[in-house]
């Protein structure tokens, strides 16, 4: 299954906000990642990880939380027993899973919509 219902064709808009839907989660993802919620005197990030960096070289001088990685399923939960998504957390210092398929970065802008594994992102 594509995970696209066909009753419901895409609009202008969509993709970027399906786009703003999984920044939003990985927000949310790098809160809940860190036992502080986040410090410093500023707002803290969230950073596409690139495939083939650590999350330590992508957030440079600012202190990296987390490197999580993030993927939700389409569609409405249908029963209490069924996985919407998943989530890791691989550290800061390595560059962890390096398939550049879930680099959002490098990715087509309609991937948003396929239920690839998942993207991955540094809290920093």
């Amino acid at each position: 299954s594509s995970g696209i219902n066909a009753e419901w064709p895409l609009r202008p808009g969509d993709q970027a906000h399906a786009w703003q839907a999984l920044h939003m989660a990985a927000a949310a993802a790098c809160r809940g990642s860190t036992a502080s919620g986040g410090t410093g005197c500023c707002a803290n990030s969230v950073m596409a990880k690139e495939n083939t960096r650590s999350c330590d070289q992508v957030c440079g001088d600012t202190a990296c939380d987390a490197d999580i990685s993030i993927s939700g399923y389409i569609g409405q939960a249908q029963s209490y027993s069924q996985g919407l998504g998943h989530y890791y957390n691989y550290g800061c210092g390595t560059p962890g899973n390096s398939d550049v398929m879930y680099d959002e970065v490098k990715a087509g802008g309609g991937d948003v919509f396929k239920n690839i594994a998942y993207y991955r992102f540094c809290c920093c």
